[in-house]
């Protein structure tokens, strides 16, 4: 949802909102079949700047003020299963599987700058109700954090859970594997510091106007994903 109001002739003072949530099921990280859920949801504002009034052509700076944008999952190696952690292989026991959680952390930076430039205004210089605003950019939300953890469970160096069995809490030696491959994955994540911004939706203005020179409000009637 978004909202908007007139400053002037040339800037409309912008509030904007997102929620979104989607399931994950059976993703395998390395043979650890993860499951979680991916949540979206952020609020800022934005100061949105009509170079040529009477057209749509914007710039719109601004500022993500919240930001809870994250992936959570619960991690399990079933029962006989293989995984492996920084090139060691482990063996999941069948009688105690491993299991652990995992975490992607969006928000690095909070609250973050945006920048996005776009087409239409929700609030039409030219009177009418409707729009069709169209807006893409990005925030900079920092590099993503990656969190790991073995939380429950035995890995065996066979198969058949029968040899070398030990727990995972408490080892060194899986733990040293297990921070090696978080930081791995940390590496490869490091170079998307910037959240893409896409949206395209209905406006409607309500034409309020104060002393002369339109200040109308204007809410979207759908707002697309973002």
């Amino acid at each position: 949802m978004q909202v908007a109001v007139i400053a002037n002739r040339y800037i409309n003072l912008r509030g904007t909102g997102n929620f979104f949530n989607y399931s994950l099921s059976n993703v395998s990280l390395h043979g650890l079949n993860a499951s979680g859920t991916v949540n979206l949801a952020t609020a800022g504002a934005s100061v949105d700047l009509y170079p040529f009034p009477n057209h749509g052509l914007r710039f719109s700076p601004g500022v993500m003020f919240y930001n809870h944008n994250q992936v959570s999952s619960t991690l399990v190696a079933p029962g006989g299963t293989s995984f492996s952690l920084d090139g060691y292989t482990y063996y999941s026991s069948q009688s105690d599987p491993v299991t652990g959680t995992a975490g992607i952390g969006l928000h690095t930076q909070n609250p973050a700058f945006t920048m996005t430039t776009g087409w239409g205004n929700m609030i039409p210089r030219r009177g009418g109700h409707f729009s069709f605003p169209l807006e893409v950019g990005a925030a900079l939300i920092g590099s993503p954090s990656v969190n790991m953890a073995l939380v429950s469970g035995q890995v065996c160096q066979d198969p058949q859970g029968t040899i070398g069995c030990m727990d995972v809490v408490g080892n060194q030696q899986i733990e040293s594997n297990l921070q090696a491959q978080q930081a791995k994955y940390q590496s490869d994540l490091n170079p998307f510091r910037f959240y893409p911004i896409f949206t395209a939706g209905v406006a409607y203005s309500f034409n309020l106007r104060s002393g002369g020179e339109a200040s109308p409000a204007a809410r979207p009637l759908a707002q697309p994903h973002q």
